[in-house]
């Protein structure tokens, strides 16, 4: 595998990332930001969070596998949620679990999340992209 991921001491542990991805592959891969549409372009889960950020995996698992790759060779996740609240994490979590639980991975490159105002449409609630790594 091309990708390791740690948690350096000195750091805390997240229980749904890790802090470092280090990445030994030669192929880079970069998936543009996925919202909630379905492969025909339908929005889902108009006005669900969770739901959304499940979607949003799914089409980046898609992406993914689509080159060749996986979950397992992600090494940086960014999600952009509209209007940020901390209060909307366990609507986080709830989507991310799920989605984990869909595709039967265990999700756990380092992440970024950022509060925005708004996405390309006003029923995207939520915005993943990913970079991976192959050898």
């Amino acid at each position: 595998m091309a990708i390791t991921l740690v948690n350096p001491s000195g750091l805390p542990e997240i229980p749904i990332y890790k802090q470092v991805s280090v990445a030994t592959g030669s192929r880079l891969i970069h998936v543009a930001g996925q919202v909630a549409w379905d492969a025909d372009g339908n929005n889902v889960a108009v006005g669900d969070l969770a739901a959304q950020i499940e979607q949003c995996y799914l089409n980046v698992a898609a992406a993914l596998a689509g080159v060749g790759a996986s979950f397992d060779d992600v090494v940086k996740l960014t999600m952009h949620v509209v209007d940020w609240q901390p209060e909307k994490m366990p609507q986080v979590i709830d989507g991310i679990g799920r989605a984990a639980a869909k595709l039967g991975v265990t999700l756990a490159a380092p992440a970024s999340l950022f509060g925005i105002v708004a996405l390309d449409v006003p029923e995207h609630l939520v915005e993943v992209e990913v970079t991976a790594v192959l050898d």
